[in-house]
């Protein structure tokens, strides 16, 4: 049995579908996920063969990029375009002795704030000029999508060098009021660390690292906002609290009082979001907003972090998550088990609901 379609064939009728992703892996026939929900469309399975075929072809598509990442690792991340239909993210790994991949959907064009529900306590931390902003929350919730609005509205209204630093290049940026380098990780670089210092000799004045995922970088990003950089980041974690807590956790107990002071005089806000569904299907985010007020400061300085869900829920200027929640569920735009589902406190959800 032969594989019935190229990776351009499967990309197109992702698009059809406005799948998000796409998985290539043997022993199931290729699958999409379409409003995080996993779709088989074909009866033909794969085998390791035809897996092999298709991550051939995806490493064609890429400009005949070279496999050694993937033999030395175990793994690859990169990224490509496929002419008039859509800029794809690969990873391809080896599981049960065969390869297999997952593809990411992005969209040429970057999207509008108001096609993805930003609200403007965040749009406006494109004004700012210095200082750390943190977008956090599980894979797939669409933090990439968030920063790249934000590098847009500062791209279109006011000159500087904004630099990138990606793992892979997922939004393709052009110049407008701005300068933009884009760099990816494992092409134009070895390493987040690497390249954060590089791009300190750069003239930048924003910086855009995809994700803080060692100490070094974590040190370096705080350095930068310190220098007078306007820095964006994201982690994979949901909460201001524990996005704060993650960040201290990384240095020896030795550095952690240092880095809880220089964190609050260096953070301007952490904004987390996650993907909801609405009674009608459809995914919309939903965000936390933390800004760093007096009271953030000093509960980051203490590290008294805990107190900062009480917070923000109480600071004008700051959402919290349930905030957002609760006013999608009175509405009727959302069920009470998918509220309470994504809900950060669900006994106080419940409680507030019975009181109204």
């Amino acid at each position: 049995m032969e594989v019935s379609m190229d990776v351009q064939e499967i990309v197109r009728k992702a698009v059809e579908m406005n799948a998000s992703d796409i998985f290539v892996v043997a022993g199931s026939s290729i699958a999409y996920k379409v409003k995080n929900k996993v779709i088989r469309l074909e009866d033909e399975i794969l085998m390791p063969e035809h897996c092999r075929i298709l991550v051939d072809d995806l490493y064609r598509c890429a400009n005949n990029r070279s496999m050694h990442r993937l033999e030395e690792k175990g793994d690859d991340d990169f990224s490509f375009s496929v002419a008039h239909l859509a800029r794809l993210r690969v990873n391809v790994y080896h599981q049960r002795n065969s390869l297999a991949a997952v593809i990411r959907i992005v969209q040429f064009d970057i999207p509008k704030a108001e096609v993805l529900s930003i609200p403007k306590e965040i749009t406006r931390f494109a004004e700012l000029t210095k200082g750390l902003v943190i977008i956090s929350g599980p894979a797939g919730a669409g933090k990439s999508s968030t920063l790249a609005v934000l590098l847009d509205l500062i791209n279109k209204n006011r000159s500087g060098h904004i630099v990138t630093i990606e793992d892979p290049i997922e939004f393709l940026h052009r110049h407008d009021k701005s300068i933009i380098s884009q760099r990816e990780i494992g092409s134009d670089c070895d390493s987040s660390a690497a390249a954060l210092k590089s791009a300190l000799r750069q003239a930048p004045n924003v910086l855009f690292i995809s994700e803080m995922r060692d100490l070094e970088t974590i040190s370096l990003a705080i350095t930068a906002a310190e220098t007078g950089h306007l820095v964006f980041t994201t982690l994979h974690t949901l909460g201001a609290a524990n996005t704060i807590d993650r960040m201290i956790d990384v240095f020896p107990a030795s550095q952690q009082t240092q880095i809880r002071l220089q964190l609050s005089m260096v953070l301007e806000a952490v904004v987390s979001q996650q993907l909801i569904r609405k009674k009608d299907g459809d995914l919309v985010p939903i965000f936390e907003v933390m800004t760093n007020s007096l009271a953030v400061r000093n509960q980051i300085r203490e590290a008294k972090t805990h107190q900062l869900n009480n917070t923000i829920a109480s600071s004008e200027g700051m959402i919290s998550m349930d905030s957002m929640l609760m006013d999608y569920y009175q509405k009727d735009l959302i069920t009470l088990d998918e509220a309470l589902l994504h809900s950060f406190d669900s006994d106080l959800f419940m409680k507030k609901i019975k009181s109204k």
